[in-house]
């Protein structure tokens, strides 16, 4: 079997709109393709033997143990493939269920479809997947647990901590979109100007002279001690020399812990001789130069969680330890305690697995202890020296226990340090009563407190904490959100999208865009080329300058990776006509519409869908989608129109010369087709179709109509609003126009143009490319030659897997079928001479055309020699 292919769906897709994390492996089972399971001797009880929790899978029969019926009867290795991807993602700690197998055009390959938390744990898992299965077949035996870890530990790396993932995770349950702007913790939330970025659990509104302060030890102790807050008594110490010093004043025992340092790093805590001080000291300066000391306090060690100036938790934290039982050894004790399935590797389970380090060997050195010793019965033995959750400590929830004043205590801290979210250590032998009863202290206050122990206690209830956060991020009534349209079809896409840019921008709005040639914010192209992926998508939404996003959403973009958002208001598809078929699994049109019905299931359930009436397959997508619909058609008695305003629905029509907005019974008369320049004069259909798409879109977002009147009046199309889309240059005794179409249906949109043009001659530049079928090829020469007088064929450079030659011999060949002697020549000049030939076959009164899917620079060249003729004329 071989891989050809994996993909990483990250968004709204076509396998589905809710689950949004997805692999797509294209696999070519090669032989394999003739050998179901049932063939294959032993493969049933290899497989189960291997991973017997496959048990759970149900699959199509609906049962336990449904897949492997599937197995025992007969399936196909794709299908296999998925459901151990998936088995073995859930028995590394990340539990996933959707799964799809289909087979494609070609005989033997399929596309094998699995969910994933973890993106590059879900490419691992596709590639195992296949090797166990190859593994399964032969007969050989697998390192099954190799692969788990491995996993395990590709997501540790690349997750998000559990404090990050919890935030993440409650603005998911509350619809708020998020971004990963980084491997680390870097997280937007929220799109545009709505965003709000988080580092872990520190916010953009998290005082950085805050986080200065809560990282120097001595600098929060003092702050606290003048506001008379309890706190532990000690000094702070940069050498062996100051030993002495501070055991005359603070006395023993003592708690030696880095001004810098976190995590519980480099602390030694309960040092009760000079000896054991000196090493305590060079333990932690190997984290920090300044190194503080305090009195050590008995008592318990608790943390309270402080969000937005309101405690909203507290735990007490105890060290990881081992209870002995008389028998067991330490290490063997550590071990039985592993085995908890709450315990697991990193952050995966609400404990984490208990390590071995210097401070583990060091406290059990201080009690006499090796880890081959046996403690007596009920002996608690401590392995840690602070009460961290990594290193394996505990946690018990005590909200609901603190008392009233230490809950003011909590709260004051915050402000005196200035932390919106701010986690304080305290050591006191209870939080029920006042500190300075129980002779408690605040230990250190931190900035970017992990949130695990309240999210996921060992003991006591959980407390969404992550609430809180998004709480104060997005007090009610401030959206997450800016306005999304997204706008997809075969033909039109960048213009419409303009269109209604430049009518969101007339309307006040800082409209960040996107198009084939380029991403832009208000009038400022930030990036040049074809932008319509998801990649440009979060340019956008990652810009916090915008405040209203327009997309043009291509087909390419949707099979590689997804939408690049995760829902819009309004969705609009302008047509769906043959175009790049025969590529990516996707032959006809009915494959084609399942690519662009993904735009209009991501729209909100009460956003709308803006759908071609005229168009059969948007039509097939407006009878099944989930949200509001409206149509638009050149024929306001087309039937779709007609039967949808009978139930009082939406529309817009071209009628009696009128670009007319219709809704139920009533009409209301935009503009005059003839008065808006896109249309060329109302002589160019597929622009009227643009048109209507555009005005329909900024109708339903609630712009006034008089508003998209003056929008309609002011889009001039030129080389600058809409390059590439019908640019038309004037020379003296000639015209020169540019075109993008690139397809049948847009050289047919050109065709109608060029019938209402008076010209006595006119000249097609035209040329193909690699990646359509044969069939389509000789369509474009077909048309070319009813619409053309004089063709000049030209081959650029995108090939595809084609020669030159096969691609103009096609279009050659649809020419003359049409009309065996029409003029036409070959030429193989660069972009440039091109141009210039055909400019030099030009008479008086000649109309050239150039079409394309390739303008880059022709519109410069034509500029070119506009300027050059004009500068003659004035000499």
């Amino acid at each position: 079997m071989k891989i050809e292919n994996i993909q990483v769906l990250r968004g709204p897709n076509i396998w589905s709109i809710s689950r949004k994390k997805l692999i797509q492996m294209r696999l070519d089972l090669q032989d394999m393709e003739h050998r179901p399971t049932n063939t294959i001797d032993g493969f049933y009880e290899r497989i189960k033997a291997l991973l017997p929790s496959m048990y759970d899978h149900r699959c199509s029969p609906g049962v336990p143990g449904g897949f492997f019926e599937r197995v025992i009867a007969g399936t196909w290795m794709g299908h296999v493939i998925e459901h151990i991807a998936l088995e073995i993602q859930t028995l590394a700690g990340m539990d996933t269920g959707f799964g799809r197998t289909r087979q494609t055009k070609t005989t033997g390959v399929y596309n094998v479809v699995f969910n994933y938390i973890e993106e590059k744990v879900g490419i691992y898992a596709a590639e195992a997947a296949v090797r166990i299965a190859d593994a399964l077949i032969a007969g050989h035996d697998y390192n099954l647990e190799a692969d788990i870890q491995k996993m395990r530990e590709i997501r540790e790396q690349t997750r998000l901590g559990p404090s990050t993932g919890s935030i993440v995770e409650e603005a998911i349950s509350r619809d708020i979109p998020w971004i990963r702007l980084n491997n680390q913790s870097l997280v937007q939330l929220g799109y545009g100007k709505n965003q709000v970025r988080i580092r872990a659990t520190m916010t953009e509104q998290t005082s950085s002279i805050a986080v200065d302060i809560a990282s120097n030890k001595e600098e929060t102790k003092r702050l606290l001690q003048e506001q008379a807050i309890p706190v532990a008594k000690g000094m702070t110490i940069s050498s062996t020399d100051q030993i002495e010093e501070v055991i005359k004043r603070v006395g023993f025992p003592l708690v030696f812990k880095p001004l810098d340092g976190n995590h519980g790093r480099g602390i030694s805590i309960n040092i009760k001789t000079r000896e054991d001080a000196v090493a305590a000291y060079e333990h932690a300066s190997r984290i920090s130069r300044r190194v503080i000391v305090e009195r050590y306090i008995t008592g318990f060690d608790f943390r309270v969680l402080v969000i937005d100036n309101k405690m909203v938790a507290a735990a007490l934290r105890v060290p990881a330890h081992v209870k002995g039982d008389g028998a067991l050894t330490i290490q063997q004790l550590i071990d039985k305690e592993n085995s908890d399935p709450r315990r697991g590797y990193g952050h995966e389970n609400v404990l984490t697995e208990i390590t071995i380090d210097r401070d583990t060997l060091d406290l059990l050195e201080k009690k006499n202890y090796t880890l081959e010793s046996v403690p007596a019965a009920n002996e608690v033995v401590y392995l840690k020296s602070t009460a961290n959750l990594s290193t394996g400590g505990t946690s018990i929830d005590v909200t609901d226990h603190v008392h009233p004043q230490n809950i003011f205590y909590a709260e004051r801290i915050s402000k005196i340090i200035g932390l919106d979210i701010c986690g304080i250590d305290i050591m006191a032998e209870n939080l029920t009563e006042p500190l300075p009863h129980t002779g408690g202290v605040v230990l250190e206050v931190n900035a970017a407190p992990g949130f695990r122990m309240h999210v996921a206690p060992s003991e006591g209830l959980p407390r969404n904490v992550a609430g809180h956060v998004l709480d104060m991020l997005y007090p009610a009534g401030k959206s997450a959100r800016i306005p999304i349209i997204a706008v997809t079809g075969t033909n039109g896409k960048t213009t419409t999208t303009r269109l209604i840019a430049h009518i969101v921008k007339n309307n006040r709005r800082r409209v960040g865009y996107t198009t084939s040639d380029g991403i832009y914010v208000q009038n400022t192209m930030m990036l040049k080329g074809d932008t319509t992926g998801p990649v440009s998508t979060e340019f956008i939404l990652k810009d916090p300058t915008v405040d209203f996003a327009v997309l043009e959403t291509a087909r390419g973009g949707i099979l590689r990776s997804g939408l690049g958002f995760s829902k819009c208001d309004i969705g609009v598809i302008t047509n769906i006509q043959e175009d790049h078929l025969g590529i990516a699994d996707i032959h006809d049109l009915d494959d084609l519409t399942r690519v662009k019905s993904v735009v209009i299931n991501s729209v909100k359930k009460d956003g709308w869908g803006v759908l071609n009436a005229d168009n059969p397959y948007c039509v097939r997508i407006g009878k099944k989608a989930h949200c509001n619909i409206a149509y638009f058609s050149r024929n306001e008695d087309n039937p779709v129109i007609k039967e949808h305003c009978k139930r009082g629905g939406i529309a817009c029509v071209h009628e009696n010369g009128f670009i007319t907005i219709i809704k139920g019974d009533w009409k209301i008369r935009v503009e005059r087709t003839i008065a808006i320049p896109l249309t060329f004069g109302g002589t160019v259909p597929f622009m009227i179709d643009n048109v209507m798409a555009a005005t329909l879109a900024a109708f339903l977002w609630g712009f006034k109509t008089e508003d998209i009147r003056i929008s309609l009046s002011t889009f001039i199309p030129s080389a600058a609003q809409t390059p590439g889309r019908m640019n038309i240059f004037d020379f003296k005794d000639f015209r020169f126009m540019i075109d993008f179409a690139h397809n049948p249906d847009g050289y047919n949109g050109v065709r109608e143009f060029l019938s209402s043009v008076d010209s006595p001659y006119k000249i097609g530049l035209i040329s193909g490319t690699g990646d359509r079928r044969d069939d389509d090829l000789r369509e474009l020469g077909r048309i070319a030659a009813t619409m053309f007088d004089h063709v000049v064929l030209r081959q650029e450079n995108h090939l595809r897997g084609r020669t030159k030659e096969n691609i103009i011999g096609l279009m050659t060949e649809g020419m003359l079928e049409v009309k065996p002697d029409i003029s036409y020549e070959v030429i193989s000049h660069s972009n440039v001479k091109s141009v210039e030939y055909v400019i030099d076959l030009a008479t008086p009164g000649t109309f050239i055309t150039t079409l394309s899917d390739a303008v880059d620079g022709a519109i410069d060249i034509v500029q070119t020699f506009q300027e050059r003729e004009r500068d003659q004329g004035i000499n």
